[in-house]
């Protein structure tokens, strides 16, 4: 076992090696040679890599190193509980998407009261929403598909067999119910972003705080029972705890740079390669760029979902789309006041307001999917047409290939509309679960909080 796991672990290295080999040459070696006043040129063939070369040598870096993050988190589950370590996988594999976001904003800031900086809002916008809505429509939608589908399903105990018409279900960890109530309270937020005339102090504070109450919630959670882990986790869990740790921090850093340095040259190559087929550059950066910035977080899920954990993985996508959707809106006004010098609101146009409760209402959708703990067939596959018909009607009225009474605007409230009447619908069938849902998490933030209980209670209590 050993053998085969330290053989893993070098494979995973061995595809992160070539983008660090055009790094190192590239940018280290040169602020190496001008801090020691030597000379140094970096060789022209690591200089001028074609976009085609940069997207695969970047792409199998973002593989490599999601397959290394998820050893980590798997591995520190021994020593945290395991709702933290998902919630730091999550924020390391989606920080390339804060870094995207954060350079958008940054802008807006730069050329504030210019076409530019009001270009660059709206930017910043459209890639956090586009970010937002795939990682439910392709992610929870798509890892709910293959959980049940993919070969040997029938071993995994998250999988439920049911009689009816695409009846199948996964069913979920009820302690997730957390998340999923955090989850509600930042997409009902949401909704309200856009009434002030663009992201600001109070939607900062609401969101970041809730985060912070989300972290502090978890961190007093108890330590799971030592899980069956096989392979690469086992392997390293069975180091001296000194040294397990030390492990976790190395690899949670290595892949952490990794996907940080490598996701955006992969997404920019992408877009490039889009642009010279003739897709519009807005849509690539609302769309291509954030499906390549989600891929290291797609990758883990598959892995966890493969190993049938597949309750880890959808712990691990609704915690990213937690962080996203309070951490990332939050930390934007943030970014754009220092740019500025002053406080001042991300200012966007009705588009993008329309982006916003397009993608506060999937959100609203999708969660009153998952109230019961569950996910069936029929329901990823609606979420799934839901998200693609959307994309696809977008960009074909974009690039004028089809005609319709509606513009691009109105066919986002068309489609928030759609999923807002769906949601509701749902949570009112739903209402007893919903109410009991909110009623044990509130127990468990209020035992997590208490400054005489050292134990909180599980979401079951």
């Amino acid at each position: 076992m050993n053998r085969r796991a330290l053989g893993a672990i070098s494979v995973a290295v061995a595809l992160t090696l070539p983008w660090v080999a055009v790094v190192g040459a590239t940018d280290l070696l040169p602020w190496v040679a001008t801090t020691v006043g030597v000379g140094y040129e970096a060789p022209a063939a690591l200089r001028t890599l074609s976009t085609l070369a940069t997207v695969i040598l970047t792409g199998l870096a973002v593989l490599g190193a999601a397959f290394l993050l998820a050893w980590a988190a798997e591995t520190a589950e021994k020593d945290v509980p395991q709702a933290f370590a998902i919630a730091v996988l999550a924020v390391l594999a989606v920080a390339p998407e804060y870094a995207v976001d954060a350079l958008y904003a940054w802008n807006a800031g730069v050329f504030a009261g210019t076409e530019r900086g009001m270009e660059a809002g709206n930017l910043a916008v459209a890639n956090m929403t586009g970010a937002n809505r795939i990682l439910i429509g392709l992610g929870w939608a798509g890892i709910a598909l293959f959980t049940i589908y993919r070969s040997g399903a029938s071993t995994d105990p998250a999988v439920e067999r049911r009689d009816g018409f695409l009846s199948d279900v996964v069913v979920l960890d009820r302690e997730i119910g957390l998340e999923i109530v955090f989850l509600l309270l930042a997409t009902l937020w949401a909704f309200l972003v856009p009434l002030n005339g663009g992201i600001d102090i109070f939607d900062m504070l609401f969101l970041v705080g809730l985060y912070v109450c989300y972290i502090a919630v978890i961190l007093r959670g108890e330590v799971e029972p030592d899980m069956d882990h096989v392979g690469v986790p086992a392997y390293l869990q069975r180091f001296s705890k000194p040294a397990r740790i030390a492990t976790v921090l190395l690899l949670f850093a290595y892949s952490g740079v990794m996907i940080f340095t490598a996701v955006e040259p992969f997404a920019h190559g992408l877009e490039s390669l889009g642009e010279s087929v003739g897709i519009p550059s807005f849509f690539m950066i609302q769309w291509i760029a954030p499906l390549a910035s989600e891929a290291p977080e797609l990758i883990v899920v598959v892995y966890l979902v493969n190993k049938a954990r597949s309750t880890a993985g959808f712990n691990a996508l609704i915690s990213s789309k937690l962080n996203q959707w309070t951490l990332l809106i939050g930390t934007l006004v943030v970014v754009h006041s220092l740019a500025l010098g002053s406080y001042g609101v991300l200012a966007f146009d009705f588009k993008q307001s329309a982006e916003i409760w397009l993608t506060a209402a999937q959100s609203f959708f999708a969660i009153s999917l998952l109230i019961r703990f569950e996910i069936s067939v029929k329901e990823a596959v609606t979420l799934l047409t839901l998200f693609l018909s959307q994309v696809l009607l977008e960009f074909a009225l974009i690039r004028e290939l089809v005609t319709l009474p509606v513009s691009s605007t109105d066919l986002l409230l068309l489609y928030s509309g759609l999923y807002l009447v769906l949601g509701t619908a749902l949570f009112v069938r739903r209402r007893r679960a919903l109410g009991s849902l909110v009623r044990r998490t509130a127990g468990t933030v209020g035992d997590a909080m208490s400054t005489g209980d050292d134990q909180p209670h599980s979401a079951d209590d």
